[in-house]
């Protein structure tokens, strides 16, 4: 978090921001002068400052990650690398609807969409939706165009259209409450101009935030919004993951095993609004994931 300090030296005062974080085992901070007032485009001069960090602490990682990751890319056969996509898609899918509650295993998720073995013992509503989930998957990592409020109305269809078709691909008209959070999502009045002001801010900034932030805030901003009856949390990862595929690098698949972490990050952000908390939780989480590629070893 960005803090505004305040100093005296003498009869004067003097104000500086500062952002404290940790690297290891130490906790840095870093510091900027703003003057003997707080400017007025104070906001403005945060992000700039929070930009700035990023890019000093965790820019020139990612950025190797996406050379790494492309040279591996490029070297693979075709058929190495459809067997990637799919590897990381069962992955994904598993761990993106366990989070959400879905009780199929790895494995019975592996057997459904590799062979189309239907599990047994286990609600037909999660096999559905784990098969819905692939096609929407596939079809967002083959996307050619833009993120825009019609495709995601469309993956949301997708995803809920076996299940739950009475709101499958329609924002919600009802309030909702997210179980165990202490944030409560916006209401319906909200919605409309909420997810234009997002799809605005997704066009102005695309191009001008690393790739790594913009794929942190997608998630982030959308999620935040709660415009569905259900699926948001599916959906905001498969636009986080858009975002990465459209900028070439590793997407990314968040464990069901560090729930508890996502979670906490995500609903401490909310309830602060402070968007650095899950965006350093996601960074951390990127590199961890990605390290192989960070350690010249990406080709074993």
């Amino acid at each position: 978090m960005v803090n505004i300090r305040k100093r005296k030296k003498g009869n004067k005062e003097y104000y500086y921001l500062e952002h404290s974080y940790r690297e290891g085992k130490k906790v840095r901070k870093k510091e900027k002068y703003l003057g003997s007032k707080v400017p007025q485009d104070i906001e403005d001069i945060k992000k700039k400052f929070i930009s700035e960090i990023y890019k000093e602490q965790w820019f020139n990682s990612f950025d190797l990650i996406k050379k790494n990751y492309s040279k591996e890319q490029k070297i693979l056969p075709k058929s190495l690398k459809e067997k990637q996509t799919e590897n990381f898609m069962i992955r994904f899918t598993y761990n993106t609807q366990r989070i959400e509650g879905s009780t199929l295993t790895l494995k019975e998720t592996a057997d459904l969409l590799e062979r189309g073995t239907s599990p047994k013992g286990k609600p037909i509503r999660d096999a559905k939706e784990a098969e819905a989930h692939k096609e929407v998957f596939y079809e967002m990592s083959g996307h050619k165009g833009e993120l825009t409020n019609q495709i995601v109305l469309k993956w949301n269809r997708d995803l809920l259209k076996n299940t739950k078709p009475d709101i499958a691909g329609k924002i919600r008209k009802h309030q909702v409450l997210i179980a165990r959070s202490k944030f409560v999502p916006p209401i319906p009045a909200e919605l409309d101009f909420l997810l234009k002001e997002f799809f605005d801010w997704y066009g102005k900034h695309k191009s001008k935030v690393h790739p790594l932030e913009l794929s942190a805030l997608v998630h982030l901003k959308f999620v935040t919004i709660h415009p569905f009856g259900d699926g948001n949390g599916r959906i905001s990862r498969i636009m986080m993951n858009f975002a990465l595929n459209k900028h070439n690098f590793p997407m990314l698949d968040i464990p069901y095993s560090r729930r508890t972490g996502y979670y906490n990050a995500l609903e401490r952000s909310q309830v602060k609004k402070d968007e650095t908390i899950f965006v350093h939780w996601f960074f951390r989480n990127y590199l961890k994931i990605n390290k192989k590629y960070l350690k010249g070893d990406h080709k074993k």
